[in-house]
Order: C-alpha cells, then structure tokens, then sequence
C-alpha cells in the first residue's frame, strides 16, 4: 500500500482545509486509517482514525468536534475535514494505514503517506 497526502497550506484561524489519502492498492478499502500530525519540536501526535468499514471513528480531544474523517472505499481515499481551525494545529500531517491494527500508537501504524504542511495564521 503506497500513500498520498494532499490538501495542505496555509489559512486563516477559524478557517477550514480539507485533507485527502490517497492509496494504492484494492486492499486498501481493508485497512484501517489514521491521521497524525507532528508541528515543529514537538513529537507526532495522533489527531483521528476510522475502521476499514467507516462504522467507527476516534479523534483525539484537541480537534473533537472540529475535523471529521471520512473514507470512500471506492475511492481509496480518506478525508480529514477540518473546521474551526487555530494557530495550534499548524503541523505536518500524515496519513497512515495498516491492515490489522487499530489505536492512537503511531507504531500500530505500517503504511505511511509523505505528509502535507497545514499552516494557520492567528
């Protein structure tokens, strides 16, 4: 599975991006998929994940309510939309999949996209 994160840049705070995975590979639509994000001296951090099947979500408290994640398994994609966005999320986001795993751990995670660069300006 090869991944490809897109949608970055830069916006206003309050303002909205949304970010695409794009995969390779029919098995894809079996995998789970997660989003991290890692801002400058800082660790990488889990921000959302969704089962394979789209029946379950779970985000991380600092954007519950703001980003939404989304697949479409026809596709092979998987969105984060994120609203309501602060100077706080600015941070390179990356997508990350995995076949049998599931949580927050980034090490659960085998498959990882390039990342894309959100910036928001206060």
């Amino acid at each position: 599975v090869q991944l490809q994160a897109s949608g970055g840049g830069l916006v206003q705070a309050g303002g909205f991006l949304r970010l695409s995975c794009a995969a390779s590979g029919r098995t894809f639509r079996s995998y789970t998929v997660a989003w991290f994000r890692q801002a400058p001296g800082k660790e990488r951090e889990f921000v959302a994940v969704i089962r394979w099947s789209g029946g379950s979500t779970y985000y991380a408290d600092s954007v519950k309510g703001r980003f939404t994640i989304s697949r479409d398994n026809a596709k092979n994609t998987v969105d984060l939309q994120m609203n309501s966005l602060k100077s706080e999320d600015t941070a390179v986001y990356y997508c990350a999949a995995d076949a049998t795993g599931w949580g927050l751990n980034q090490w659960v995670y085998d498959y990882w996209g390039q990342g894309t660069q959100v910036t928001v300006s206060s």
